[in-house]
């Protein structure tokens, strides 16, 4: 994409919002998409690798885990925004089978336009409900499912189910992982409840483990932010937890096993 001095623009009907994709400013070959004048996605497209939002950075830290390094995943993004994670995992996992899910056509027909996804990408799109569109699989398809659709309010109802969540974790491989972007208020009143929702969707999995990924300060519930939350269809092994607090960004914090069943508490 080169720079113009005409921002691209693109109406999303189905929200009567739109979207725009402007320079980053900062970092040559980096544009942010933005929808409603709010910044949506980060996408560096002369390296693909480096991922910018802290939600994000954590995400692919665990999809750095999910098999031995370069070898391709089969993964399922239900949301599609600047398909950042699409780009990360065409960088990292070259070859990798992947399926995007988005409800507006016009935001990923505008994304793909503007912003062109790095030779070799395999993907498949479809447009349309992030839950109707699971029955179009078999279980077992894919190694890693990521949610990242709306926040806190905004989250669709039938999105933040256990129902729907045992739904997803069918698709699981036995080595899958589902990673849910969970954004919220003060309190994290929601946030918690959606523990509890994947903890109860999970549990149709002998064995299946769950992890809350966050900046420290966020598990104290006196800031809005985003939380990770990674349930894996086997449990979830310690060297995991070792490997992402290194990983940053930091200061980062894991929360598993009793530490995170208090704070699904609420307590």
């Amino acid at each position: 994409m080169a720079a113009s001095d005409k921002i691209p623009s693109r109406l999303l009907r189905g929200i009567g919002a739109h979207a725009t994709i402007t320079e980053d400013g900062f970092t040559p070959g980096a544009w942010v998409l933005s929808i409603g004048g709010a910044e949506q996605s980060h996408v560096n497209l002369a390296h693909p690798e480096e991922i910018f939002y802290e939600y994000l950075r954590r995400i692919g830290n665990v999809l750095d885990l999910a098999a031995p390094a370069g070898q391709p995943l089969r993964t399922l993004h239900l949301g599609a925004g600047a398909l950042t994670l699409t780009r990360y995992l065409q960088a990292t996992r070259p070859g990798s089978e992947q399926v995007a899910v988005e409800l507006e056509r016009e935001l990923l027909d505008f994304v793909l336009a503007h912003l062109p996804l790095p030779e070799g990408t395999v993907l498949e799109t479809v447009i349309g409900d992030a839950r109707d569109a699971l029955s179009r699989w078999e279980p077992g398809s894919f190694d890693a499912i990521v949610l990242d659709v709306f926040a806190g309010a905004d989250a669709p109802e039938h999105l933040t189910t256990p129902e729907f969540y045992a739904e997803a974790a069918a698709l699981l491989s036995p080595a899958g992982v589902l990673l849910v972007n969970v954004g919220d208020d003060p309190g994290l009143a929601f946030c918690r409840r959606q523990v509890r929702a994947l903890q109860e969707g999970m549990s149709g999995i002998p064995g299946a483990g769950l992890a809350a990924l966050a900046e420290k300060s966020m598990f104290s519930g006196r800031y809005p932010g985003n939380i990770v939350l990674a349930a894996t269809a086997f449990p979830w092994p310690e060297d995991w937890t070792a490997h992402l607090l290194a990983a940053g960004p930091h200061p980062a914090d894991v929360l598993t096993g009793e530490r995170l069943d208090v704070f699904a508490s609420g307590s």
